[in-house]
């Protein structure tokens, strides 16, 4: 039986479905989101075509659940013409009277790169096994079949895996900034916010252990997983302690989802997307004309 992400041969499965049906697929997400904001035009389209500002966890409560779709649901094409459809509109002017729109070919390209490079973070830190050279270059196809199910120009994207790491982190070096969007989250990351919710529903009970929970690992989970590279040229805090805590989590990832059986992995995460997609997919941002 073949895949939507094989690579020809029948035997082999996906390792994209594989990798990003699994729940570690999504630890390093805040991250990716945050390099994400570091790009002028993401940046500035999500200061202008969104809340994020009031409600800045809404954009991943919405966003999240329909890009994995495209990867495991069966009408993922479909999703992801839809999606591609949705940044139409989205374009403008930054604070520096620079020209941005979503679908520009290497800036939505960008917005995917760092979910490619998510879903190879999460196997490098919270998975026992190493990829081997083969199952880079396998799994890197993928996502480039991943991506050209937008509908978009496939111009930027780098032929190999190797490729892709050298496009990264020069983009990492020379093209992200301290946009307000990003300057906002890492402050969330920071030192949390009393304003904003981290559940896309819920009473207030549930969003006070919501917050208890995930605040403190927030920005261990958000810093460590970041570049050092990118850690290092925009000062973000990190020390020998947080490199320790970080490491012992990834450990505990490593060896306590060993206890935990493949289906009940995947079956949780599809379930929680589901679940949360269902909560946010009517409630959509709509910026005023």
């Amino acid at each position: 039986m073949t895949t939507p992400f094989g690579t020809g041969a029948a035997e082999a499965p996906s390792l994209l479905r594989h990798y990003a049906g699994d729940l570690r697929s999504l630890l390093p997400g805040a991250a990716a989101g945050l390099m994400q904001l570091m790009h002028p035009g993401i940046g500035a389209g999500v200061s202008e075509h969104s809340a994020f500002f009031d409600a800045p966890f809404d954009r991943i409560h919405r966003s999240v659940p329909q890009i994995w779709a495209t990867i495991l649901a069966p009408d993922g094409p479909d999703r992801a013409l839809a999606i591609r459809d949705l940044h139409r509109a989205i374009g403008g002017v930054d604070e520096r009277n620079r020209r941005y729109h979503a679908l520009e070919p290497e800036t939505f390209w960008w917005a995917h790169a760092t979910f490619t490079w998510e879903i190879f973070r999460s196997v490098e830190i919270f998975h026992p096994e190493t990829l081997t050279a083969e199952d880079r270059e396998r799994l890197y196809a993928e996502t480039v079949t991943w991506y050209s199910r937008y509908g978009v120009s496939m111009r930027p994207v780098p032929p190999d895996h190797a490729a892709f790491r050298a496009k990264f982190w020069r983009v990492c070096a020379e093209r992200l900034e301290l946009t307000p969007a990003a300057a906002r989250a890492l402050e969330i990351a920071q030192y949390g916010s009393d304003t904003v919710t981290l559940m896309p529903v819920g009473g207030a009970r549930l969003e006070r252990a919501g917050r208890f929970v995930a605040e403190r690992p927030l920005r261990l989970i958000t810093f460590g997983c970041l570049p050092t590279l990118v850690r290092d040229r925009f000062d973000i805090p990190w020390t020998a302690l947080d490199q320790a805590r970080f490491g012992a989590l990834a450990l505990a990832h490593r060896q306590g989802y060993r206890m935990v059986p493949s289906g009940l992995n995947h079956r949780a995460l599809r379930r929680m997307l589901r679940y949360i997609g269902a909560q946010t997919r009517e409630d959509r941002y709509q910026p005023a004309a």
